[in-house]
């Protein structure tokens, strides 16, 4: 599975929506895996940085540095599972668990003022001053209970963002 001169089998594909606790249709995932074929040009099995960076949308996301660093060598397996944090099915605490890693680049389960004001440059570039997003990050961080001392961790942020109507869906497109 994952070489795109091979063919999923329904086992696999069974195996894959198990995997992801069936937030994606077996015709989801048989779309998926052409997806990931065409992504994969040498047909490795798994799908390099560079590969994810020909997908324009990918590229031009503000955030994708710290998205490679979560998807880079991703097999057919990993990369379904990443996607189902963008399922309209997936739970509101399985997209925050996505939200809190882009954040968390370090991968140590903390998140700091610094981390977050590191993303907000990111997503701002110069439409915002470095004062300017320190003020904002701290007024919001106040609101919610915190302080630009304290360290968040994933309960920090299911308790910020963990409200229901949080939207990161993508659609599969399905032949």
């Amino acid at each position: 599975m994952g070489n795109a001169s091979s063919m999923l089998t329904q086992y696999d594909i069974e195996d894959v929506q198990e995997h992801c606790n069936y937030l994606f249709s077996q015709q989801e995932i048989v779309s998926l895996y052409q997806r990931f074929c065409q992504l994969d040009r040498n047909a490795k099995g798994f799908i390099s940085a560079d590969e994810f960076l020909s997908v324009p949308e990918f590229a031009m996301n503000p955030l994708s540095q710290r998205l490679l660093k979560m998807v880079d060598g991703l097999n057919f397996k990993d990369f379904v599972a990443f996607l189902c944090a963008f399922s309209a099915k997936a739970s509101v605490p399985q997209k925050v668990e996505l939200i809190f890693k882009v954040y968390d680049s370090d991968g140590n389960g903390k998140v700091t003022f610094n981390d977050v004001l590191e993303v907000l440059r990111d997503l701002t570039g110069s439409f915002m001053s470095d004062e300017q997003r320190q003020e904002v990050l701290s007024q919001v961080l106040q609101d919610a209970g915190y302080t630009r001392d304290s360290t968040l961790q994933l309960n920090d942020f299911l308790k910020i963002l963990g409200k229901p109507g949080l939207k990161m869906e993508v659609e599969v497109p399905v032949d």
